[in-house]
């Protein structure tokens, strides 16, 4: 019995092992391989028709406003009042008729002075790899500019261009990440690459929208 234990010890470490290995062979093959096609500054992006803007939720639990979607919203204003893209494609969840982050997006982005009709929602956005999918899929889009903080966008411009897309991204202002959210995105990052390797596809496409027409 106690040989048993230990055997069984001995295995669950050496997989603990193996899987901290891969966790952290995908997270450093996403930070290094398309490191050059993300820009942090205007001077440093070109011009687009389309920038994809990712979701998150406005509020934290306590009512104060997300830094996440506030950094996001401003870089989403700089390029559309700087001339570097002609329309903003909003992506993300749309879970509930109390929880719809791509009008939410819209809302504050028309207040402050963009015009609505430049704006485009993808309700569908439930994950990453799903807004990348559907901005080619469903939004017609095969060169786009990826809106989020860094850490996401990494992700994000990796699924683009695996999938054969001409992505790029344009960094948000940073938030410092907790340990839980630190973990998070490394998890994300090896679920992404079992989903490029499975070829996992978004949860919805529907019909195409032609942005700009």
């Amino acid at each position: 019995m106690k040989r048993r234990v230990l055997r069984l010890m001995k295995w669950t470490g050496f997989l603990g092992l193996v899987l901290g290995l891969l966790i952290l062979a995908s997270d450093a093959w996403v930070r290094y391989r398309y490191a050059s096609f993300r820009h942090q500054s205007l001077d440093q992006t070109g011009n687009f028709e389309v920038a994809l803007v990712l979701g998150t939720g406005r509020n934290l639990g306590n009512g104060r406003i997300n830094l996440y979607y506030q950094y996001r919203l401003e870089a989403a204003e700089a390029l559309y009042k700087s001339g570097k893209v002609k329309y903003l494609l909003l992506s993300g969840d749309n879970g509930s008729v109390y929880y719809n982050e791509p009008m939410t997006m819209k809302r504050d982005l028309v207040a402050r002075g963009i015009p609505a009709e430049r704006i485009y929602l993808d309700y569908a956005g439930f994950r990453t790899l799903d807004s990348v999918v559907r901005c080619r899929a469903v939004f017609g889009q095969q060169r786009f500019l990826i809106v989020s903080q860094g850490f996401h966008t990494a992700r994000a411009v990796h699924i683009a261009r695996h999938l054969g897309m001409d992505a790029e991204s344009f960094d948000a202002q940073s938030v410092a990440m907790s340990p839980r959210m630190w973990l998070r995105e490394k998890l994300a990052r090896f679920k992404m690459t079992l989903d490029l390797l499975w070829g996992t596809q978004p949860k919805f496409l529907g019909p195409p929208v032609r942005i700009g027409q």
